[in-house]
């Protein structure tokens, strides 16, 4: 736990360079894939950041935070049965594919219990959250969100995992 900490409280520091940035619903994974993902990575010598909702300021991602994003190499985004409704884990992927399309970012995404078509059409339970969103937010904002979830789904990368007990 003390490097979970130490990963997200370092994000405010001058030169972040981390080769991951892990994107992810906190509830639905943090406390068992992630962390087990987190912890492979780095025992493997892979620099990783895990988001900490400190780095969130009044509904905005921090600069600290979109430098990490900026500058990791690659970005793994977990998507989740209730990752489409956190307005913090859209943002943060829209910025996500901004660089993968500006800066060649390296994304791999993991499809936790959820289906790769679900995330590019914004079906299954992706459909419920954005009707939800659409009563917050501004069309455009709605728009680039469901932009990033199609351009990710889209990827011919990742992996698609079924929450399994044994797993």
């Amino acid at each position: 736990m003390a490097q979970l900490k130490q990963a997200s409280s370092s994000a405010s520091c001058g030169s972040c360079n981390y080769e991951v940035f892990l994107n992810f619903m906190g509830k639905d994974t943090r406390n068992n894939f992630i962390g087990f993902l987190h912890k492979a990575l780095e025992d493997s010598g892979i620099t990783v950041f895990i988001d900490s909702e400190k780095l969130w300021t009044e509904e905005v991602i921090s600069p600290a935070l979109l430098r990490v994003i900026e500058s990791s190499k690659i970005s793994i985004p977990v998507f989740s049965k209730d990752y489409a409704s956190s307005k913090g884990c859209l943002e943060e992927l829209s910025q996500i594919v901004h660089y993968h399309k500006s800066n060649s970012q390296i994304v791999l995404p993991i499809f936790f219990d959820v289906e790769r078509a679900h995330v590019r059409n914004q079906t299954g339970s992706f459909e419920g959250s954005f009707r939800e969103h659409e009563k917050k937010f501004k069309p455009d904002i709605i728009e680039s969100w469901k932009e990033a979830l199609r351009v990710v789904g889209n990827l011919q990368k990742g992996w698609v995992l079924e929450e399994d007990v044994n797993g």
